[in-house]
């Protein structure tokens, strides 16, 4: 349900309250009962054909968008069950609402976010975060790190491993082989040096690398257009330089129905588009859309 004083437990009910979802999967929370119980019957919706692995770790007075180490604690607690009960076979796939930073540090955890927290827990070495909205599937390079981090992770040897690795987790995601495009890093994708010269230095001889071992990939393309190209059907996957240069073409094409989904580990994992929502957190406006269609694909996959 993610972290408690964000608006995850908010959109989990909404998403699963009204049953459409019982349709293609059986939903399980893992939360807390009584607090989700009590944020349902202020929401004025109920719970009671919906199952929940109940971990009773919620204190009272926990309050609505401010990070504490408690808050962490919980999030943190559903991650990691979330994984035991996978292993169990007792679980096909995991959804996950948002958590917050802040308070997992808080809590001891040093994680800068979900993709690397389930890296850990399930052993894998090679991973990516990537955005799925609808034809455009987005990959990232880097994730949450500074701009001045991510541009000097750029190179020829991190891009070609990247760009072999969603060849392959994405084809086998969907069952056919697919074409990959590259964003450039700079303006223009520089302009033929214009503007930078990443392009020829790094991007463009790992391009070439990756073409002849066979993959479908093309570049580098101009970072303001190839987004749409992707959205539009052109290509099945577009390998971005890093988190903002994905981040903002996603959500400006396809908030609340574009969906977070971690490569590379042996359990299917989604996530909503956004973040805690600590702003509006206990208003009860927050908007489960992008909930609901992260549970929806979490679902689809897992049957794949």
């Amino acid at each position: 349900m993610g972290d408690p004083a964000g608006i995850g437990p908010e959109i989990v009910i909404k998403a699963l309250a009204d049953g459409s979802l019982n349709e293609i999967c059986r939903p399980l929370i893992i939360g807390d009962a009584e607090f989700l119980k009590k944020n349902a019957s202020a929401l004025g919706l109920s719970l009671t054909d919906v199952k929940i692995h109940d971990l009773k770790n919620v204190p009272a007075g926990i309050l609505p968008g401010i990070d504490s180490a408690d808050t962490g604690s919980a999030s943190a607690q559903y991650i990691e069950t979330a994984v035991e009960l996978w292993r169990k076979g007792e679980i096909d796939a995991v959804a996950t609402a948002p958590i917050s930073k802040k308070a997992l540090s808080l809590a001891g955890y040093s994680y800068p976010g979900h993709t690397e927290f389930l890296a850990e827990l399930t052993d894998t070495r090679e991973f990516a975060m990537s955005f799925f909205a609808e034809k455009l599937r987005v990959v990232l390079l880097s994730t949450h790190i500074s701009l001045r981090d991510a541009i000097d992770r750029v190179k020829k040897e991190s891009l070609v491993k990247l760009m072999k690795f969603s060849n392959a987790t994405i084809s086998q995601l969907f069952k056919k082989e697919i074409k990959i495009a590259v964003a450039g890093l700079n303006p223009h994708a520089s302009e033929g040096g214009m503007f930078g010269s990443e392009e020829a230095d790094e991007i463009i001889p790992a391009i070439q690398e990756c073409q002849n071992a066979g993959i479908d990939v093309h570049g580098p393309f101009s970072p303001d257009t190839i987004f749409l190209r992707g959205f539009r059907g052109e290509f099945d996957a577009v390998i971005s330089c890093y988190h903002d240069q994905a981040t903002i073409a996603v959500k400006s094409l396809s908030f609340g129905s574009s969906v977070n989904v971690t490569l590379g580990l042996p359990l299917i994992r989604t996530s909503v588009d956004h973040g805690t929502a600590f702003d509006i957190a206990g208003k009860g406006i927050a908007e489960e859309s992008s909930m609901k269609v992260a549970i929806r694909l979490a679902a689809e996959l897992a049957k794949i």
